[in-house]
């Protein structure tokens, strides 16, 4: 009877230690991860605080130190619009800021951009013909990467010479205007759509409902007249240099080797050989304009958002230099 009163069944004498072990021991353990999620928090908020100050203090930007003589280089990559780092803006920003540097012997814009923005296109390359014009002594290279095509030789027609690789891509001197049409699609799918607007032509181009003649030919009219314009800019640029081609404006592109036969391009070499052999200031300063954190953070979640909402809300089609 005593047997069956005891508090150890098992026969275990020390089962109270046990048992104030394993509290001890879970105290332990739970201090322990109390402590490792502190030490966690305190990381995060450093790096929060690290991030604050960075772009507070824009250690990215657009500061150039000024040095002696030497040659000014400002990259123009990726596609050209108004809320990308290819931007007139950031474009036409660095350019100043390198023309008047008077220790700046000549300015190299690298182009590697498959193209982009008529708009942004149009003004950087006027920026580039009114420095030019400002400063009669400093030259202006282009030098192409991978591509120089469409906006982006917009772009470099206004330097005084061009430079490829024999292998870049270089030319499509032409306009698109590219979209969706889904009425086919709903017809079958039995989708009916319901839009009110005042005005004839307000809801046009819109991709839910069918093309008309009218619209398809005010869209060519607007697409020919602004390459016309893109046409003008490169033979304003270009000059005498332009070879006789039926192709050369027709939206077709070639390799450098090929360019430079066709009077697009000037000569074959890359950023170092043009800052060596031709502007003759191998020392290169880069003043090529780049986001602080912080506005690439209000572009990429706000700004370009929004433009993408409206592009999509209003507009079936984007009119682009590619």
């Amino acid at each position: 009877m005593s047997d069956n009163l005891s508090p150890n069944p098992h026969g275990n004498d020390n089962w109270e230690r046990d048992a104030l072990e394993r509290v001890a021991l879970a105290a332990i353990r739970e201090q322990r991860a109390a402590r490792r999620w502190r030490i966690f928090f305190r990381f995060v908020f450093l790096a929060v605080l690290a991030l604050i100050a960075w772009g507070v203090f824009d250690f990215t930007g657009d500061h150039v130190a000024k040095s002696g003589k030497h040659t000014a280089l400002i990259d123009l990559q990726g596609e050209i619009s108004a809320n990308g780092d290819a931007s007139a803006d950031n474009i036409d920003g660095a350019l100043e800021s390198a023309f008047e540097d008077d220790g700046t012997a000549g300015v190299i814009l690298r182009i590697n951009s498959p193209g982009g923005s008529p708009v942004q296109a149009g003004i950087i390359n006027r920026e580039i013909r009114r420095l030019r014009a400002k400063y009669p002594k400093t030259p202006l290279y282009v030098v192409v990467d991978d591509m120089c095509a469409s906006g982006g030789y917009y772009v470099a027609a206004a330097a005084d010479r061009i430079y490829v690789d024999r292998a870049s891509i270089v030319g499509s001197i032409g306009v698109l205007m590219d979209g969706f049409g889904f009425t086919g699609l709903m017809d079958k799918l039995g989708i009916q759509r319901r839009m009110h607007t005042s005005g004839a032509n307000k809801g046009a181009f819109d991709p839910f409902s069918p093309e008309t003649p009218q619209m398809t030919a005010h869209a060519q009219a607007m697409l020919d007249e602004i390459h016309t314009q893109f046409i003008d800019a490169v033979k304003q640029g270009r000059g005498k240099r332009l070879k006789d081609d039926p192709d050369l404006f027709s939206g077709m592109f070639w390799t450098g080797e090929k360019s430079v036969q066709l009077g697009l391009a000037d000569g074959f070499g890359d950023a170092n050989y043009v800052a060596r052999e031709i502007i003759k200031q191998p020392d290169i300063v880069d003043y090529t304009q780049k986001e602080s954190i912080s506005a690439r953070v209000v572009r990429r979640f706000g700004a370009s958002v929004g433009d993408a909402a409206v592009r999509a809300l209003t507009l079936g089609g984007k009119v682009q230099l590619r």
